[in-house]
């Protein structure tokens, strides 16, 4: 699949400003893996806390991006978009790991593959990366569920 850019993004996935972290999808294989880029800027509203004499984006946001990156591969694994029956959330992390500081100016790349899928429940495996180095990895586990 060729590059997905912003306005195709918005059309599959839940989340919007502030918290829309995917920002462009650069290879897309259905049913096996994603690589997205999440642009890093100085300008995004975590930054005033965290830390405001060194600004590096918190980790849990790292974990959420890699959620959102999965939850997009769902999306083009199986065709569905949202809707009120058809949500995803994030059920569980595992194995979480932080090896590099996340700052302003950094362009993360989300990596994530499907390790196994059972009925409504999806297994990932992800990694984030900034210039080829390790930032963040995870298994994470994300269910379907309705709002209603």
């Amino acid at each position: 699949m060729s590059i997905i850019k912003i306005e195709e993004i918005r059309k599959h996935a839940p989340h919007r400003y502030p918290f829309l972290l995917v920002d462009r999808v650069l290879e897309c294989e259905s049913g096996k893996s994603i690589l997205a880029l999440k642009n890093v800027t100085c300008n995004e509203a975590y930054f005033n806390g965290h830390f405001p004499q060194r600004s590096i984006m918190p980790g849990v946001l790292q974990v959420e991006a890699l959620a959102q990156a999965a939850g997009l591969l769902i999306f083009y694994t199986t065709g569905k978009d949202v809707d009120d029956d058809n949500w995803y959330f994030l059920a569980g992390v595992d194995n979480a790991r932080f090896k590099r500081l996340v700052e302003p100016g950094d362009q993360l790349h989300l990596r994530v593959d499907i390790a196994k899928q059972r009925r409504e429940l999806w297994v990932f495996n992800a990694k984030a990366t900034v210039d080829g180095e390790l930032a963040c990895s995870a298994e994470l586990l994300i269910a379907k569920g309705g709002l209603k």
